[in-house]
C-alpha cells in the first residue's frame, strides 16, 4: 500500500506496453503435438470433473462434509484447466502469441488464483482425512458442514486476496520499457515481473512469501497428515488391512507429488532453470491433476462408485418405462 501511495505522490508513470508475447517452448520441433496432448488431457478433466459434480449434486446421501470438499475439489479443477488450457491451446496451435497487457494479467489472477485452490483443496482433503483416521468416534462431532465450509471460504479469500496483491498491487507497479516476451507457456508471474526495468525487489520478496503460503505450508500439512495417518494404520491388527490401507492412500500421494513436486522445483531454481524445463514442469503440475483426481480421490470411492451405479440404472429405467 506504501509503494502504491508513494507513486501517487510522486507522480509516477509507469511503461506498460500495449501487448506481451508469449514466447513457449524454444527451439523444440514439432513442440504442437504436445499442446494437442493438453488439449485430451483437458476434455477428460472437464468430462471427469463436471460428472463428479452431478453425481455429487444428484445423490442427497453424498451431503457429508467430506463431499463438500470433494465438490470444490472439482468445481476448482474444472474452473483451472478451462482458465489455462483453452488459452494455450490457442496461443500456439493457432499462432496468437500475442495477448494485450489487461488480458494477460486478467488470465494471470485467473490461473495463479485457481492453481493456488488446487493446493488448499488438498490441505481440506488431508484434514477430512487425518480427523477420519485419529478420531473414528468422534468425527461427525468433530468436521461439521460449518467447519468444512469455513475452511473452504477462508482458502478462496486466502488465494484471491495473495493473487491480488501480486497482480494488481505490484506488477502494475513495473514498467516495461525493454522486452515484451514472457519466456513460459502463459502470462507467468515470475518471467513476467522480470522483464521489469525499475526495481522489482518487492515483486520478488512477495512472490518468495506467497510461495510459502501456498506451497510450503500445504505440503507440511499434508505430509504432517500422511504421518498421522501411517501411524493410525500402523496400529491395524492384520498385515492384509494395513496393506489395503496403504494401497488406498498411495495414489492419493502420488497426486500430492505429481501437483507439489514440479512446482517446488521450478520456484526453486526459477531464475537459473532453462524455460522449456519450466514450461514442461508447470504444464504437467497444472494439467494432470485435474484430470487424475476425479480417478484417484473420488472413483474410487465406494459411495461414489454406489450413487453412480444408481444414477445410471434410474436412467436406464427410465428409458424403458418412457418407450413402453
Amino acid at each position: 500500500m506504501a509503494l502504491i501511495n508513494s507513486a501517487a505522490e510522486n507522480n509516477i508513470t509507469f511503461v506498460r506496453p500495449a501487448y506481451f508475447i508469449i514466447s513457449g517452448f524454444i527451439g523444440i520441433p514439432n513442440i504442437r503435438y504436445y499442446f494437442v496432448f493438453l488439449c485430451f488431457i483437458y476434455i477428460l478433466a472437464v468430462v471427469g470433473n463436471t460428472l463428479v459434480m452431478i453425481v455429487i449434486t444428484l445423490d442427497h446421501m453424498l451431503r457429508s462434509p467430506k463431499y463438500i470438499a470433494v465438490f470444490n475439489l472439482a468445481f476448482t479443477d474444472l474452473l483451472s484447466s478451462s482458465s489455462l488450457v483453452p488459452k494455450v491451446v490457442d496461443i500456439f496451435l493457432f499462432n496468437h502469441y500475442y495477448i494485450s497487457y489487461n488480458d494477460c494479467l486478467t488470465f494471470m489472477f485467473f490461473c495463479f488464483t485457481l492453481i493456488s485452490m488446487q493446493a488448499f483443496n488438498l490441505v481440506v482433503l488431508s484434514f477430512d482425512r487425518v480427523m477420519a483416521i485419529m478420531y473414528p468416534l468422534h468425527y461427525q462431532m468433530r468436521v461439521s458442514h460449518k467447519l468444512i465450509l469455513s475452511l473452504i471460504t477462508f482458502f478462496w479469500l486466502l488465494a484471491i486476496t495473495l493473487v491480488l496483491i501480486a497482480v494488481v498491487g505490484l506488477l502494475t507497479r513495473l514498467s516495461f520499457c525493454k522486452s515484451v516476451v514472457i519466456q513460459s507457456y502463459y502470462c507467468d508471474h515470475g518471467p513476467m515481473y522480470r522483464l521489469g526495468c525499475n526495481d522489482n525487489t518487492p515483486n520478488h520478496a512477495f512472490a518468495g512469501s506467497a510461495l510459502v503460503i501456498i506451497l510450503g505450508f500445504p505440503l507440511a500439512f499434508i505430509v504432517g497428515s500422511y504421518c498421522c495417518i501411517g501411524y493410525a494404520l500402523s496400529k491395524i491388527s492384520t498385515f492384509r488391512e494395513r496393506v489395503k490401507a496403504f494401497k488406498t492412500y498411495t495414489g492419493h500421494l502420488s497426486l500430492v507429488a505429481i501437483y507439489f513436486l514440479p512446482f517446488t522445483f521450478v520456484y526453486m531454481f526459477g531464475g537459473v532453470i532453462h524455460p522449456n524445463a519450466r514450461i514442461i514442469s508447470l504444464s504437467i503440475s497444472t494439467a494432470l491433476p485435474p484430470m487424475l483426481n476425479p480417478i484417484i480421490y473420488v472413483l474410487q470411492t465406494q459411495e461414489i462408485k454406489e450413487s453412480l451405479n444408481k444414477l445410471l440404472k434410474t436412467r436406464v429405467t427410465s428409458k424403458i418405462a418412457t418407450k413402453y
